[in-house]
């Protein structure tokens, strides 16, 4: 169950950062909200999910999966070029958190 919601956590990491991005330093109330309530899901989640989990290896893999699902989204949205070098490191990053998790 602690992956689990390490997973989700790491996803709202993800949520929040966009989000953060669309504020445009903090004077837009919408993404505001959508950061405030994201971040304190994704950090909660993680508070909950290192309960069970070591620190080093539960904070690699929360910020690997939002690292990853940010990188994405900016991808996808067009926001950044997609390269194949970007598609390959993202890859790297997505293989180390699925070792950390398999040698946990």
């Amino acid at each position: 169950m602690a992956w689990l919601i390490l997973f989700i956590s790491g996803a709202f990491e993800a949520v929040w950062a966009v989000a953060l991005s669309k504020s445009e330093g903090f004077t837009r109330p919408i993404p505001i909200v959508v950061f405030l309530l994201a971040a304190v899901i994704s950090m909660g989640g993680l508070g909950i999910a290192l309960r069970d989990l070591p620190v080093g290896t539960g904070y690699a893999v929360w910020v690997g999966i939002g690292a990853v699902l940010t990188v994405f989204y900016s991808l996808a949205s067009g926001e950044e070029a997609v390269s194949l070098i970007k598609v390959l490191l993202m890859l790297g990053i997505i293989g180390c958190v699925a070792g950390l998790q398999v040698i946990s």
